[in-house]
């Protein structure tokens, strides 16, 4: 059976338990989805500083869940929208790994243009960002943030699918697109809810994220021993075992 990694790289149960339901709902009985949860940082990556410290709880996560299980992951998704240590941990893992930004991307530029619509208005210049460096600045036409956070839209759905609804029409008119990512952990399976009021599709980024996966997760995986190229100091066991010098690597 398949595995799969979910790393919430924030601190709220809830959302984890979110994207555990929501991808193993997507992936079905052949995978067995296995959700963590960040050790330290906040409960909602808001800003800069929090984008931060969840990179380096996103590597945490990865190295306590490979130390700790007797099978490793076949593919690890990020579960944020936003993919903090997504380039980081891809440079260390022998198995694909992708966050919820990255595979809605994907899955949006098949139709051609698109726009992103979630929650907090800091997230704009960071998936501005995030889109620039994965090769996906031409065909993102534009980011709605809503003023709420993502946290909040969750804790509400009923006023949440009215605002994010109205917010994925004003992109479609506005910018002119073939598509719309509605962006954010804790708004999976809210594309479904609103996609009756919206005039193009709208991609749910949480199973957007567990069909890339899908798709590359390897069958029957083939691994080496996974690691960091580098040693560490005062870091947790966990990440301090994965790491080797560039020599031992090497030799």
């Amino acid at each position: 059976m398949r595995q799969l990694l979910v790393i919430n790289p924030n601190t709220s149960a809830s959302v984890s338990a979110l994207l555990q339901a929501h991808v193993q709902q997507a992936a079905g009985l052949h995978v067995n989805v296995r959700t963590v949860t960040a050790r330290f940082g906040s409960p909602y990556i808001a800003d800069e500083a929090s984008y931060a410290v969840a990179s380096h709880a996103t590597l945490d996560a990865w190295a306590c869940d490979l130390v700790t299980e007797a099978r490793g992951p076949d593919a690890v998704l990020i579960g944020c929208f936003g993919d903090p240590g997504l380039m980081a941990l891809r440079e260390s893992s022998p198995v694909p790994v992708t966050g919820l930004a990255e595979a809605a991307f994907i899955e949006a530029a098949r139709h051609g243009r698109y726009a992103i619509v979630t929650g907090g208005v800091r997230w704009g210049p960071m998936l501005q960002r995030l889109a620039q460096a994965l090769g996906q600045a031409q065909q993102l036409a534009g980011i709605h943030t809503v003023a709420p956070t993502g946290a909040q839209l969750a804790a509400d759905p009923g006023a949440a699918r009215a605002l994010l609804a109205q917010a994925c029409r004003d992109a479609s008119r506005q910018l002119g697109v073939d598509a719309v990512i509605l962006g954010g952990a804790g708004l999976a399976g809210m594309a479904a809810a609103v996609q009756a009021d919206v005039p193009i599709p709208v991609i749910d980024s949480v199973l957007a994220g567990a069909h890339w996966a899908l798709r590359n997760a390897p069958l029957p995986p083939a691994r080496e021993r996974a690691g960091f190229d580098v040693t560490w100091q005062n870091l947790s066991s966990e990440m301090t075992s994965l790491g080797i010098t560039p020599a031992l690597r090497s030799g």
